[in-house]
């Protein structure tokens, strides 16, 4: 059942990426991101109300690290993601998603001090020189020009704003449980992302309602936010952090047969190129790198799982 769980998860986050570029004429960006949480939180908040209330000690203790990680999640990695599948492919979008852990490696070495070996460096390079590909489409003259493609580089920075909020993660004070702590980011996103739907709005950028963008904003709530947080949880609970992990790279595959059944979108060269080199990057730098420390100190592992 767990595997079951952590597949849906991912599968629900792949249908995030290709819902946002389905509605994109329709639905502004920041407007599409306040809806999404907005109607979220109207579901969840009667159970987590009670939890902030019990909880308001430790969150007032502790506001300007939740502040900061409620910016980093809820607010920047999704607002930066539906900017940038405005003008890129859900497939770009979905790929350069599987970077996340060789960004987090780097961050965590550079910032935390942690020993990386010299094959996980090796893979970093590999990864990011697959991130490079999408983002140039394949094309070096845009690697000469540094004419990128505007959409991708929004989801760069949303990738690099999921980087820093799960290294900061760690920062997370524990008496907080993980629903209070859910719900607290998305009170936070909601409130933070108000003023910049109402500006969008002000600016002449309005949402089309039907039936299909209405139906895809009730999916992003309920679907890639909320189940995805139960059955992430469930997952991680039954098979520990590090098997879980691994379950975030089927997240391009997904993308990618996803893009092509409901968006009609081309798979070409490059994307295939990038593919490979992201994923051969994962392997040296995450994969390898368990490898090592697991026969380096197989009992402390055993005992953390």
């Amino acid at each position: 059942m767990p595997y079951f769980f952590l597949t849906m998860t991912v599968l629900f986050w792949a249908g995030n990426f290709v819902t946002a570029r389905g509605i994109h004429d329709d639905f502004p960006p920041l407007t599409m991101s306040f809806m999404r949480w907005g109607l979220a939180l109207l579901i969840i908040l009667p159970f987590v109300l009670p939890r902030i209330r019990r909880k308001w000690p430790v969150i007032r203790a502790n506001l300007p690290i939740l502040l900061l990680l409620s910016l980093l999640s809820v607010v920047c990695f999704n607002s930066f993601i539906y900017l940038g599948v405005q003008t890129t492919q859900a497939t770009n979008a979905t790929l350069m998603q599987s970077a996340i852990p060789i960004i987090i490696l780097l961050m965590t070495s550079v910032f935390l001090g942690e020993t990386v070996m010299r094959r996980q460096w090796l893979g970093v390079f590999i990864s990011l020189a697959g991130v490079i590909m999408l983002v140039a489409q394949g094309d070096l003259q845009t690697l000469l020009t540094f004419t990128f493609n505007k959409g991708d580089l929004w989801i760069l920075a949303g990738v690099l704003s999921w980087a820093a909020y799960s290294v900061m993660l760690r920062l997370k004070p524990t008496e907080l449980d993980g629903f209070t702590f859910f719900g607290l980011t998305v009170i936070v996103g909601v409130i933070v992302l108000f003023p910049f739907m109402l500006w969008e709005f002000l600016l002449g950028a309005r949402p089309v309602w039907n039936v299909q963008t209405v139906s895809v904003i009730v999916y992003m709530a309920i679907c890639p936010s909320i189940l995805s947080y139960i059955f992430w949880n469930r997952g991680v609970a039954e098979l520990g952090a590090a098997k879980a992990g691994l379950f975030i790279h089927l997240l391009p595959p997904f993308g990618l047969i996803l893009s092509v059944i409901f968006l009609n979108e081309a798979v070409e060269a490059f994307h295939f190129i990038g593919f490979g080199l992201i994923f051969s990057g994962i392997y040296l730098a995450i994969i390898t790198g368990r490898q090592h420390n697991e026969k380096k100190s197989p009992a402390s592992l055993n005992a953390a799982e």
